[in-house]
């Protein structure tokens, strides 16, 4: 079985190998300049077939990689192609809450001095126990973790961390485009239902939020937003968008989306008010803006559907729909396919550079969470314009 998880690995990472130039040059030159000798990179991140090649990448530049996935998002294929590629991965896409986190443990219980870090977790274990000397420092590939370096974390953050969200290119590039593209895709996946002519209620109006809503009017359907930040209320409101609060929306939306990166967006009181019949989809990265164990504490009774659909009966005659369990649903749903090949490409270049800069001159940067350093952002998107042939 194992070989054939490493055949069927093979057959695709060919495929996206070769739509990502930016990582093939950035290998090379790894290849040559050896930035990564003698560094053990400790990884928590979607262990899928873009992530692959950038840890191929990593390994060129003489990096030992020890590694497992985010919570329900590991494609096993690509996790046992990288096993017998010689790196030490954790984890499988059926493991439990428990048996994930004692893989987040066994990367840190590896001593890694270098983190590549989603959602902070392995940084949240490090904080558990107490000072620790060996780090040189890392990055940190979403906002959400960047809320959490910046916040509960902040105090235990003492090697610099630099945040790949935190730059133009991310934001525009992968999270509103590749994210928003991506997440309406898997709706449509998942569920077979269109999108024209649906209510939907997309909560936040970050990047990704901006995305999801922008590709959903894209294919016709109605969005209204829900926004706390007066400033971005404002810009989806001139945007041409329904802007309410959550409670005032319960009734009206017929799909809800969560995009904030915060816990409890949707919690017990909403569930006590939403239509009869509403779809739950997060797209966050955390499985907490969805408030899956208050829905299960309301529910008489539930109904798998299939592997990403679960009906949940509530009191009053009425149930919702869950996607995904509540997590992340274009990585965690069915048909797992995440952003694009060349919005990753690019996001990954950034990581690449973004590592080599801890490896090679972290004493140049200040301790704590950082955004991208302009210079590599530049460089970054030199080699994109270069790429997309953007002068003919």
């Amino acid at each position: 079985m194992s070989s054939e998880l490493v055949s069927s690995a093979a057959t695709r990472l060919a495929w996206v190998r070769s739509r990502m130039t930016l990582l093939a040059g950035v290998r090379e030159q790894f290849a040559v300049t050896q930035p990564f000798a003698g560094h053990r990179i400790g990884m928590s991140m979607h262990i899928e077939p873009k992530t692959a090649v950038l840890l191929e990448t990593l390994v060129a530049g003489g990096a030992e990689i020890v590694a497992t996935g985010n919570h329900g998002s590991t494609q096993d294929d690509i996790a046992a192609y990288l096993r017998d590629q010689g790196m030490t991965i954790f984890g499988a896409r059926d493991d439990n809450e428990g048996q994930h986190d004692a893989h987040v443990w066994g990367v840190v219980e590896a001593k890694p001095d270098i983190l590549l870090d989603n959602g902070a977790g392995l940084v949240a274990r490090l904080a558990e126990l107490g000072p620790v000397d060996h780090i040189v420092g890392g990055t940190e590939e979403t906002s959400s973790g960047s809320y959490r370096l910046r916040a509960e974390l902040a105090d235990h953050v003492t090697f610099p961390v630099i945040v790949i969200d935190e730059n133009p290119l991310t934001v525009i590039n992968e999270n509103k485009h590749a994210a928003g593209q991506s997440v309406v895709e898997s709706f449509m996946r998942i569920t077979n239902l269109m999108v024209s002519g649906r209510r939907f209620v997309v909560a936040g109006y970050g990047w990704c939020g901006r995305g999801v809503a922008h590709y959903l009017r894209a294919l016709g359907g109605k969005v209204a937003v829900v926004e706390v930040d007066e400033i971005k209320a404002l810009e989806a409101a001139l945007d041409g968008y329904r802007v309410a609060n959550m409670f005032d929306l319960a009734e009206w939306g017929e799909v809800f989306i969560t995009a904030t990166g915060h816990p409890q967006i949707l919690g017990t009181e909403f569930f006590d008010v939403v239509a009869d019949g509403a779809m739950l989809v997060n797209c966050g990265h955390f499985d907490w803006e969805i408030d899956v164990l208050a829905l299960r504490d309301l529910a008489i009774d539930s109904t798998v559907i299939d592997t990403a659909i679960e009906r949940i009966d509530l009191p009053g005659n009425r149930h919702v729909t869950l996607l995904a369990d509540g997590r992340m649903v274009n990585l965690a749903g069915r048909e797992p396919k995440g952003n694009s090949i060349e919005s990753m490409d690019l996001g990954f270049l950034l990581q690449a550079l973004s590592l080599e800069r801890i490896a090679t001159s972290a004493a140049t940067l200040e301790p704590g969470a950082q955004p991208v350093p302009d210079s590599i952002n530049r460089d970054a998107a030199r080699r994109m314009l270069a790429a997309m042939k953007a002068d003919r």
